[in-house]
């Protein structure tokens, strides 16, 4: 018994280095290769760590481009989209939990169904529908696009968790003098914490890494977010590696910070749903 467990342990832990390695590797080579120069890059057979680091593809996407501009724009996008989702969502799965209305069950497959779309087939009406608002080429039409994308899974989610959380919790909120928005906010929210953190980075990363959105419902330069700034690294003829790993690495920062303040609170949001208090 006890070697049969050590032999599985170990070869459990073979397998969790290999998938660590395997997921790892590529984040490896890209920042590895964002110091890099394109000669480097290019020749072959390729080098693991470079020969002669050098900062100038960071250099070049800071001081040539427009790079700011377009970090700017993904961070507005990205983080409209996510207090639009969230807060959306959140009073969208209260009242899906709480209420019972006419239309609901239809509305919640509605909901359901909409998630099955490939997002391709949504982007010439929602750029016609951009184009007759005049919302078409600026924020507040692609933040628009993209919180429809990510509000029906933070509506699903937060439903879920709202529905684990007694409604007795609510009742003596409102018998102590609460509003209904009280027992939301004091009551109700504490215990679905998790499921929110959830729903956050989920559409955080849903908008931050978003191009095929992006490239059609922007035009100009000044619109543009990060991954449509990168794909234009792709030229005809020449393919600049060294500032798309560069600008890759970069836009990579944003996901980590939050992943470093909000992993502990995700792990309980993604595990709170298999334990029955």
């Amino acid at each position: 018994m006890r070697r049969g467990t050590k032999g599985g342990g170990r070869l459990g832990l073979l397998i969790l280095i290999f998938v660590a390695v395997y997921n790892l590797s590529p984040l490896a080579w890209m920042i590895s290769s964002s110091f890099k120069s394109d000669a480097e890059i290019q020749q072959y057979p390729p080098t693991w760590l470079p020969e002669h680091p050098t900062m100038s593809a960071y250099r070049e996407i800071w001081t040539e481009g427009n790079f700011i501009a377009y970090f700017a724009n993904s961070a507005i996008v990205a983080s409209s989209t996510t207090l639009l989702s969230a807060l959306i969502g959140l009073l969208a799965g209260y009242g899906f939990s709480r209420f019972d209305f006419r239309g609901r069950g239809f509305l919640l497959t509605l909901f359901l169904v909409s998630q099955m779309l490939p997002g391709v087939l949504l982007v010439g009406p929602y750029f016609k529908v951009l184009t007759f608002t005049h919302l078409y080429n600026t924020r507040l039409g692609l933040i628009i696009a993209l919180a429809t994308i990510t509000l029906p899974f933070s509506t699903w989610m937060l439903k879920g968790y709202i529905d684990s959380v007694p409604k007795e919790m609510d009742e003596a909120a409102l018998i102590d003098g609460c509003s209904r928005w009280g027992a939301l906010f004091r009551a109700v929210l504490p215990s679905v914490a998790p499921g929110l953190v959830a729903t956050v980075i989920y559409a955080f990363l849903l908008a931050w890494g978003d191009l095929l959105w992006a490239l059609c419902l922007t035009t100009t330069d000044s619109m543009y977010t990060l991954p449509v700034a990168l794909a234009r690294f792709v030229g005809e003829f020449r393919v600049q590696w060294a500032q798309i790993m560069a600008g890759a690495s970069i836009a990579l920062l944003p996901p980590l910070i939050i992943y470093a303040f909000l992993s502990r609170l995700l792990v309980r949001g993604l595990t709170a749903g298999s334990v029955k208090h």
